[in-house]
């Protein structure tokens, strides 16, 4: 094989060289060309925007950590504040707490079980975002134009993959198990959930077969599933409102709220759970003072 080689060269040289000076005295020409060019090129793209906008196809190693939490302006009444709040189901219903509490400035995140093709997953929005996520990385693929694919997240503990959906400025994170959803099931999950921004900035969700969502009052292992909203973040003070239909008792905190290795409490009212996590202070505060009326 080498000597064909060969002789194809030494049978070309001297039109090789003569081409080789060409090629060399165009590459110089090119130089200063492309240099004008550049000047007059525009201003690269910015990186992918946090909250508020949605997923792009640039990388996300420029994606910026933002809050994945809606904050309201309460009314104040007496010493008390009055925020409107709706659950992932659509329930709308009043808040009334201390103002020194102070929810509306938490900020709130929903919550909400599911079931796709008989596997439960929870989805929660990642108080960070799309940053809290991706973690510097890249998408492993695009399920559809509003559902992204997620490695696996370093410290996830018994989770796997996750499916990153994009509903208006909301990104709700569906976590996988080890085992993982079939490409069916991820597909399912992408293709039949749902989900609409309420005028007051509320995530509410909705599903087809083979996906379900938990319905009020729903549990997996104890532990509720069904629509939750989490005022907090992933530290300091926090307060988990679920509905839970006939509420009377105090149940125990969910494994979200209660894992946080900080005080907790649970009180039933109005047919829904208050779990509050944090200083005494404030825990204490949250189970006895808080006050929802369902609309």
């Amino acid at each position: 094989m080498a000597d064909q080689f060969d002789v194809i060269e030494a049978g070309q040289h001297h039109r090789r060289r003569r081409w080789t000076g060409i090629a060399v005295l165009a590459a110089l020409l090119a130089i200063p060309v492309a240099g004008l060019l550049a000047g007059r090129a525009p201003e690269p793209e910015p990186g992918i925007p946090g909250y508020g906008t949605r997923p792009s196809a640039a990388p996300m190693t420029t994606t910026k950590a933002a809050p994945n939490v809606l904050f309201v302006t309460p009314r104040t009444k007496g010493g008390d504040e009055v925020i409107r709040v709706v659950f992932p189901d659509g329930t709308p219903a009043e808040v009334r707490y201390p103002a020194r509490l102070g929810l509306a400035a938490l900020g709130s995140r929903p919550f909400q079980g599911a079931w796709v093709d008989g596997q439960y997953r929870r989805m929660s929005a990642p108080y960070g975002g799309a940053a809290e996520v991706s973690k510097g990385g890249k998408p492993l693929r695009n399920l559809t134009p509003d559902v992204e694919l997620w490695p696996r997240q370093p410290g996830s503990g018994s989770y796997g993959q996750v499916l990153l959906f994009a509903f208006g400025d909301w990104r709700l994170a569906l976590y996988d198990r080890p085992e993982g959803l079939t490409f069916e099931q991820r597909m399912a999950a992408a293709g039949h959930i749902r989900g609409r921004v309420t005028k007051g900035g509320y995530l509410v969700l909705a599903a087809t077969d083979p996906v379900r969502l938990a319905r009020p009052g729903e549990t997996v292992q104890g532990d509720p599933v069904g629509p939750q909203l989490w005022f907090g973040g992933v530290a300091g003070d926090v307060v988990g409102l679920i509905l839970v239909p006939g509420c009377e008792a105090a149940p125990p905190a969910p494994m979200m709220i209660d894992r946080r290795g900080r005080p907790s409490r649970t009180a039933c009212r109005g047919g829904v759970q208050i779990a509050a996590s944090g200083s005494p202070a404030f825990v204490e505060r949250a189970v006895k003072e808080i006050r929802i009326t369902l609309k």
